[in-house]
């Protein structure tokens, strides 16, 4: 019997064509075979209110909560706004951290960036580990993948064309799956 790995995934922009955007596009061309990927759209959740915690919680953010509970992991994709995670996912993750059961905890999960800057991304991929390990989310290590000169590395309609970024993507969704089967045995 063949197990499909449902992904879920989280990206740090809102903008049209954001290159994060772009790299889970181009993650969910290269998955490993039984495998699927969802693209979770985090533009109409409210700033984070603890007012409205509990039964006034909005449905969008239930719903996200339901999807990413019943994920088999996370990947994130994340620019990096003044040295961190920006605000629209830190909002997100703000809003999930704070349902029950903790749709984040305990499951797999991989980080990747992409920046025009030359680093790619990496500090806020830094800060997203730090928030993740007090989520209980088991991130891997390796491959790191930070996207730097993204302007560089997509076409005009967003499709990765740099081949040793999609070979590095492949092998972080791999891994991904790989470390999934391995946290479930």
């Amino acid at each position: 019997m063949t197990t499909t790995t449902h992904i879920v995934a989280f990206s740090g922009s809102l903008r049209e064509s954001s290159y994060n955007t772009a790299a889970i596009k181009a993650a969910s061309e290269l998955l490993p075979e039984n495998t699927t990927l969802e693209l979770l759209d985090i533009s109409e959740l409210p700033l984070y209110n603890q007012e409205l915690d509990g039964e006034q919680t909005p449905k969008a953010v239930l719903d996200l909560a339901q999807k990413v509970a019943n994920a088999d992991a996370i990947l994130f994709a994340t620019p990096e706004y003044n040295y961190s995670v920006p605000g629209v996912l830190k909002n997100a993750i703000d809003w999930l951290s704070r349902q029950q059961p903790q749709p984040f905890a305990g499951k797999p999960a991989a980080l990747m960036s992409a920046s025009m800057s030359m680093l790619g991304g990496a500090r806020a991929q830094y800060h997203l580990r730090q928030i993740m390990i007090y989520l209980d989310v088991h991130l891997i290590n390796k491959p790191e993948v930070m996207i730097a000169s993204a302007h560089d590395k997509f076409d005009e309609n967003g499709k990765l064309t740099d081949q040793s970024t999609r070979d590095f993507i492949g092998k972080l969704m791999a891994a991904l799956v790989s470390w999934r089967v391995q946290l479930n045995s």
